[in-house]
């Protein structure tokens, strides 16, 4: 596995236990640690969202 494979991959497990925290507490903890809106939340959501795309390659790779 290459190493974007592997930063992509916790990217993706961090946003699945930040939705989970959203969902189960409607506490948002990046919101809470960057502030509502501000320009580090939005690269991390956007980090995130690409590492979601990247991962849907990994379900092919061999």
């Amino acid at each position: 596995m290459r190493i974007i494979d592997k930063i992509a991959l916790v990217l993706v497990i961090i946003g699945a236990v930040v939705w989970g925290i959203i969902g189960i507490f409607n506490f948002n903890v990046v919101d809470a640690i960057f502030g509502v809106d501000s320009i580090v939340s939005r690269i991390i959501y956007i980090l995130v969202g690409i590492s979601g795309l990247w991962a849907i390659k990994l379900l092919f790779d061999k």
